[in-house]
């Protein structure tokens, strides 16, 4: 099951910034970014992350943390690829020699 986590976090640094997203990595994040106005969000997607885990996680090692959002992620509908029509390949003519 692929979901979607927002997680409001207290990043006043860059440095804080960037051990975030390393924490939303080690927890199995396939897509992860900083949002939000104040860039204190962070939204992380992938499979089965233990939200808990990574918010407990977060408040150890970065500072305040709270869930804003968690939603599931539906895969786009792919569509069966158009049929071309088939060219017939062109013969190869052969090029005069100078």
């Amino acid at each position: 099951m692929k979901q979607k986590i927002v997680i409001k976090v207290c990043m006043p640094c860059d440095k804080c910034r960037s051990k975030a997203m390393g924490l939303a990595a080690k927890a199995g994040a396939n897509k992860m970014g900083i949002t939000g106005d104040g860039r204190d969000q962070l939204e992380v997607e992938g499979d089965d992350i233990d939200t808990v885990c990574l918010v407990n996680c977060l408040r150890k090692k970065v500072g305040r943390a709270d869930i804003v959002k968690v939603e599931e992620v539906k895969p786009a509908e792919k569509k069966p690829p158009e049929e071309k029509e088939k060219e017939k390949p062109a013969e190869a003519v052969p090029l005069p020699y100078c």
